[in-house]
């Protein structure tokens, strides 16, 4: 081989072994943060790590009459309760909906209880709130209670990157004065509210839409996004609003 010939080689190494570089140096960070598509109601998929959870699929009735329901295949799914609009089996994967300690496809999942009304659950039960990591973010899923929060439930979910709760008030969910109280309490770094309604108001629904939550939420920043909403696994510590649409 000429002398020309082996230093083109030499180079053609040298840049091989940078490319590959390159790509082995920036892949872990693409593996980080989440993508998350509401189908409304309080359903959400998340996906992150290569992994999915699906949360609160529901049977078109009540407060979701009128709405497709999320007939989706995930890893996992998780239900506040097991009231049609709020973990109906329609979905396909791993369903959790009682409290406990949970680990799946590697996932950390811990489930504890909580009123489902403001009677000490003498109305509609026990709903369980969730709270587990995924994407390199912290989560945690308030979608069916409208009690308030013991000192128990406050440690046991900290300060969550991501805080997923229903706003919609009326008897089995938070209303907007008191989702606002929580979110302040936990002071995530975001915040997806759910179960409130869009458009009109179904027959015999109690609740309402997003618009008074976003009001006593007055100076806090508030973004509408479409979908699915992509967040990086590093996010600052300001509290945002997403509301998905």
């Amino acid at each position: 081989m000429s002398i020309h010939l082996k230093n083109l080689w030499a180079k053609t190494l040298r840049t091989i072994s940078i490319v590959g570089f390159t790509i082995a140096s920036t892949s872990p960070a693409l593996a980080g943060g989440v993508s998350i598509t509401s189908y409304g109601h309080s359903a959400l998929l998340i996906k992150g790590d290569g992994k999915s959870i699906m949360i609160n699929p529901f049977k078109a009735v009540g407060c979701a009459e009128g709405l497709q329901e999320p007939k989706v295949n995930s890893d996992i799914i998780l239900a506040s309760s097991e009231l049609a609009d709020e973990g109906a089996r329609i979905a396909g994967g791993t369903f959790l909906v009682k409290p406990g300690s949970y680990r799946i496809k590697g996932i950390n999942i811990e489930g504890f209880a909580a009123p489902h009304d403001r009677l000490g659950g003498r109305r509609f039960g026990q709903a369980t709130l969730w709270r587990w990591n995924m994407g390199g973010l912290s989560f945690a899923h308030l979608g069916g209670s409208a009690a308030p929060l013991t000192g128990d439930a406050k440690i046991l979910l900290g300060n969550p990157d991501i805080l997923i709760i229903a706003v919609g008030g009326g008897a089995k969910v938070y209303n907007s004065t008191e989702a606002a109280e929580i979110v302040r309490l936990l002071k995530p770094r975001r915040v997806i509210p759910v179960q409130y309604v869009t458009g009109e108001t179904p027959k015999n629904c109690d609740q309402t839409g997003v618009n008074p939550f976003l009001d006593a939420m007055e100076g806090t920043t508030i973004q509408r996004r479409g979908q699915p909403l992509v967040l990086p696994e590093k996010l600052n510590s300001q509290t945002v609003i997403e509301v998905l649409y």
